[in-house]
């Protein structure tokens, strides 16, 4: 018998001392919004495997988080970013950039903390959801209660936390992914893509503004560093932004990282697709770096894995091809193999979290293989070159099948204005076409408008 929601085990006379610690603030908000039915009661007695296990709760006040729902998000474009670390790092920037992360984070994580409280509540009560939700709650409320900067002292002790909190969140992805699989039978796949890609389009959000500020405190703490003079060094970084991102070296260089981990994931001896650069040699524009390296990483290891899946252990495997285009708004690759193309009835299915046909079990077991993913191209390497806070505690084997590479990166593409589209001829190949922003002047694309 179905059982009406005022009697429900964590819905009855006593919810503060029945209900998690972490889903208190959740419950208050979803009992004045939304009624329980008896439908939503018989699922959740269906999966009560994925509940976390009660603990010593304490009640948050909803009224303090609807306070930063209410304030807009206050997107930033690269060009911003440039100027405003490129020119006379002085103590009055450092503390401004401070408290505009300060006070930006707190709201950006209450919008997604807000997201989860409105899926239904036999969703945000699955334990990766709900530790995700509980690891944002805690973040939100470490950032609120930030005073504000007023010293360059003060802004060091701030950066310990924002570090602190960038390591603590490596786990976000691999928990959101096994969330989104436990409940794909819950709610409709496109509901679920629409939640994955705003929560990873606001994470990539806050790391941005969050690295970047790191690195300019690393720059202005610098004993190199002269508040009069540009800090265009260490290969013309501003930040975390590459003022000279060379397209045919990134190809290059991470087309070779991509062969390499083909053959360690297939064997030394076996042949491995040849990579051939065309069109605009000299293209250069800014960006930052690791996203530029992840998409074209994703989409070069796609490619290389679909010619040797279709071509066996043939010794000439036909190549693949990039194809840079310098436009007067855009750089453009174009990424073509011959791997077999892709069958129409899953090309809609390419670019989604939840409706990817591959097993979900398997995929669960294969995230769980990996506690933390920072969605770096780096992080497929044991000892990466680079030594960010983005993927110095990641680590994933580079044949790991997690169905997630081409969601993400779409969703890193549109973050700053660009797009991702694939065309596909079943039995012969596939084109992918990458369109980047170059001009830097569109801020970050925090909304989604295509799901």
């Amino acid at each position: 018998m179905l059982l009406p929601p005022s009697s429900h085990p964590l819905l009855c006379a006593s919810p503060l001392t029945r209900l998690p610690r972490h889903l208190l603030s959740l419950a208050k908000y979803r009992q004045s919004h939304v009624a329980l039915s008896a439908g939503v009661s018989a699922s959740f007695r269906r999966h009560q495997s994925l509940q976390v296990t009660p603990a010593p709760s304490r009640w948050r006040s909803p009224t303090v988080l609807d306070s930063y729902v209410e304030k807009p998000a206050r997107p930033i474009s690269l060009r911003q970013l440039i100027f405003f670390g490129g020119r006379n790092l002085d103590d009055k920037r450092i503390i401004n950039s401070a408290n505009y992360v300060r006070t930006e984070l707190p709201v950006r994580l209450a919008h997604r903390i807000r997201d989860m409280q409105k899926l239904p509540y036999v969703v945000v009560t699955n334990r990766h959801l709900s530790y995700v939700y509980e690891l944002y709650y805690e973040a939100f409320e470490s950032f609120r209660k930030v005073p504000e900067i007023k010293t360059v002292e003060d802004n060091d002790r701030f950066c310990e936390v924002i570090k602190a909190t960038l390591k603590e969140h490596l786990t976000v992805i691999p928990r959101l992914a096994m969330g989104v699989l436990e409940c794909r039978d819950l709610l409709p796949a496109e509901q679920l893509d629409k939640f994955m890609h705003s929560l990873l389009r606001s994470r990539i959000s806050r790391r941005v503004i969050a690295e970047q500020h790191l690195a300019l405190t690393d720059t202005f703490n610098s004993p190199f560093h002269f508040p009069d003079a540009p800090i265009y060094h260490h290969g013309d970084f501003v930040g975390e932004v590459f003022l000279r991102c060379n397209a045919k070296e990134v190809v290059e260089r991470v087309g070779a990282y991509a062969q390499e981990l083909a053959r360690k994931a297939h064997g030394d001896n076996h042949p491995v697709p040849e990579i051939i650069i065309e069109g605009h040699m000299d293209t250069t524009f800014p960006y930052i770096l690791s996203h530029l390296e992840y998409i074209i990483g994703e989409l070069l290891r796609n490619s290389i894995e679909a010619t040797i899946e279709h071509h066996g252990s043939k010794p000439d495997l036909p190549p693949i091809t990039v194809l840079i285009c310098h436009a007067p708004k855009h750089v453009i690759f174009r990424v073509s193999d011959q791997g077999g193309g892709i069958p129409p009835e899953e090309t809609e299915d390419l670019w989604s979290f939840a409706k990817s046909k591959r097993s979900d079990l398997a995929r669960l077991k294969n995230f769980a293989q990996v506690p933390k993913m920072a969605g770096t191209l780096q992080e497929l390497q044991p000892e990466p070159a680079a030594q960010t806070s983005l993927h110095t505690l990641t680590y994933r084997p580079p044949d790991l099948k997690l169905g997630m590479g081409l969601p993400m990166t779409r969703v890193y593409a549109e973050y700053w204005g660009g797009s991702l589209q694939q065309t596909s001829m079943e039995g012969y190949g596939t084109d992918v076409f990458l369109h980047i922003e170059k001009l830097g002047n569109r801020l970050e694309q925090l909304n989604i408008d295509h799901l």
